[in-house]
């Protein structure tokens, strides 16, 4: 982690004006799809008293790191059931100069202008304190963490194109890491390792993104498996069912890797469930380890994630996930051959490629944590 001053300043100047064509705020919207990598390395610039996660721009809190792994099972959730209001929800002035005309908030701009395929406002589980073990939670949707964090970014992107500082919204946001502030939806970032058990080598796969298909970090490489935490179901039994991060780490799993819809269905049972039982068999009996590394935010567009690793047993591995889709409703598999876990791999994909924040981190804390995590 480098930089541990709170101290935060972001540089503003006279707003901006309003789009005044759809095709116009089309323009930025792509521009920001296609520089997203480059957007947020220079997003990160603006927080330089903020703390880092390691050598990534991924800020963070020196609360929010863990000085060692600590085990995913051992996380309490709290739920809260009157949480404070959002001081920022998107819907303010300072937010109107990223919209186009006539729309009021940026989640209605992306259905009306550029929807992808997966858009829904869903329930999710809204973070509200970082105080480990336990992390505190009540209840969010979807738009809410798109009406700011897309709204944000979609200001830096046109501010950027037009070689200017005026970011009134990302000024009224203030610090990304406070949960106070804004509407925090976490989503739980997973590097998976598979490890030899004769050699003890290890492999992984990433996800490469496709900006048509999500809303949120397309064209961009990613670790895997990733999923907002979220319950399965809109109904209230599955927001008090699914409130867990092994289960919603299972779903993500089926999702991602073999390709499995996200429908479920209020009445699933996840004791039946034939994955849900074999991955949890499998950390019982000490051949699966999920561990949780930290915590950090999107300098671009204030995506929340829970930095995570799971370290499986080659031979279980490869009995589970014997044929990795190469391709899901979210993008396609990198690597389904296994990409070596070792120092080359991880600097060039924290370093070198067009990789997700919490991505670069969780790989950089992973090879930091590697002995601790098999250990």
């Amino acid at each position: 982690m480098r930089n541990s001053t709170p101290a935060f300043e972001v540089p503003m100047s006279p707003s901006v004006q309003p789009y005044g064509s759809h095709s116009s705020w089309r323009g930025v919207r792509r521009y920001l799809n296609e520089h997203r990598h480059q957007l947020a390395q220079a997003a990160d610039r603006l927080y330089p008293h903020l703390p880092k996660v390691g050598s990534t721009h991924l800020l963070t809190r020196e609360a929010w790191t863990l000085a060692h792994p600590m085990e995913l099972h051992r996380i309490a959730l709290r739920w809260a059931d009157r949480p404070p209001v959002p001081v920022v929800t998107g819907r303010e002035a300072e937010a109107k100069a990223a919209l186009p005309p006539g729309i009021p908030t940026y989640a209605q701009a992306m259905e009306a202008l550029d929807r992808p395929r997966l858009f829904e406002n869903r329930k999710c589980y809204r973070l509200l304190d970082v105080a480990w073990p336990e992390l505190s939670f009540t209840r969010g949707h979807y738009f809410d963490g798109l009406d700011v964090g897309e709204t944000a970014a979609h200001e830096f992107a046109a501010a950027t194109l037009l070689e200017v500082t005026v970011r009134p919204f990302r000024r009224l946001v203030g610090d990304p890491t406070d949960l106070r502030r804004r509407p925090a939806l976490p989503a739980i970032s997973m590097l998976t390792l598979r490890r030899d058990d004769h050699t003890g080598t290890m492999t992984f796969v990433l996800h490469w993104r496709d900006s048509a298909r999500v809303a949120h970090g397309g064209g961009l490489y990613q670790v895997m498996p990733v999923g907002v935490f979220q319950p399965a179901e809109e109904t209230p039994h599955a927001e008090t069912c699914d409130f867990d991060l092994w289960k919603c780490v299972v779903r993500e799993y089926a999702e991602e890797f073999l390709g499995r819809s996200e429908a479920y269905g209020d009445a699933f049972d996840y004791g039946t469930w034939p994955l849900y039982r074999e991955l949890t068999a499998a950390r019982e009996s000490g051949r699966l380890r999920s561990s949780v590394l930290g915590m950090g935010v999107d300098p671009l567009t204030f995506a929340t994630d829970i930095l995570a690793v799971t370290v499986i047993d080659a031979s279980v591995f490869d009995t589970i996930f014997s044929e990795v889709t190469a391709s899901n409703e979210e993008g396609h598999v990198v690597g389904a051959t296994g990409i070596p876990f070792d120092e080359a791999s991880v600097s060039r994909y924290v370093h070198d490629e067009p990789m997700q924040a919490a991505g670069a981190a969780v790989l950089e804390l992973a090879w930091k944590h590697r002995q601790a995590l098999v250990s």
